[in-house]
């Protein structure tokens, strides 16, 4: 998590808290280093957040201390609300969270809309303990340019193992695509990640190639026009 993300939660946390919070309870909430939480605290402390306490004991903020609001009007709020409740249909844990924690900072700054509703029916989660690849780990190797390389099965149950270099996901109902060019085919070929059983980096990267194979794949696909099946173009 970026720093200055990190900061805002931790306004948040204690915002939300009913007494001290512990620098081990925060550490384990944001998923960093004690020693982490104690520089935040200074940090935020000579930013003039009134923040309270010592290691050891806990920390509290004094109440009364607020956020400027977020400079959307109303509808532009409800429309960050029902993208972000659909984001959690995308089966992707790690943008789910990321939605998460945005919806806090948004119902921090406005009042909750328990009205608005989506379902959470959508494409299977990347659960590491299904033995599913983690979607967070594919979104970093399209935007650092990494080659994969990948055990795949496909819709007729044949498994195979690719070299491929990943270019954009596709975000479906019920499915999620990875766009990759596969060196076993050579050619772009989507990937649907709850198909993919094992992913790891070769060590290989194919930068400045991103941009000119999603040339190519939009020019393919043509994503805007027509309503794509999540079978497109499979591996």
């Amino acid at each position: 998590m970026h720093k200055s993300n990190r900061l805002f939660e931790t306004i948040q946390i204690f915002r939300a808290a009913k007494g001290p919070v512990r620098a081990e309870d925060l550490a384990a909430r944001l998923e960093v280093s004690v020693r982490t939480v104690y520089r935040d605290i200074a940090a935020l402390q000579a930013m003039r957040t009134p923040i309270e306490g010592e290691p050891g004991i806990g920390y509290v903020m004094r109440r009364g201390y607020d956020l400027p609001p977020l400079n959307f009007d109303e509808e532009e709020v409800e429309a960050l609300r029902v993208g972000l409740c659909m984001i959690s249909r995308s089966g992707d844990r790690a943008l789910r969270r990321a939605a998460e924690r945005i919806s806090a900072k948004i119902d921090a700054l406005h009042t909750p809309a328990t009205w608005l509703k989506v379902s959470p029916w959508g494409a299977p989660e990347d659960d590491p303990d299904l033995g599913c690849v983690s979607k967070a780990m594919l979104r970093a190797a399209v935007r650092d340019e990494r080659v994969l390389r990948i055990e795949y099965q496909d819709a007729e149950g044949l498994r195979t193992t690719r070299d491929i270099r990943p270019i954009g996901i596709v975000y479906h109902i019920n499915a999620v695509l990875l766009a990759a060019w596969c060196e076993l085919r050579g050619g772009l070929r989507h990937f649907r990640t709850d198909r993919i059983y094992a992913c790891e980096a070769t060590g290989a990267r194919f930068t400045g190639q991103g941009e000119v194979f999603r040339k190519v794949w939009s020019e393919q696909n043509r994503w805007e026009l027509a309503e794509d099946s999540p079978e497109t173009n499979e591996a």
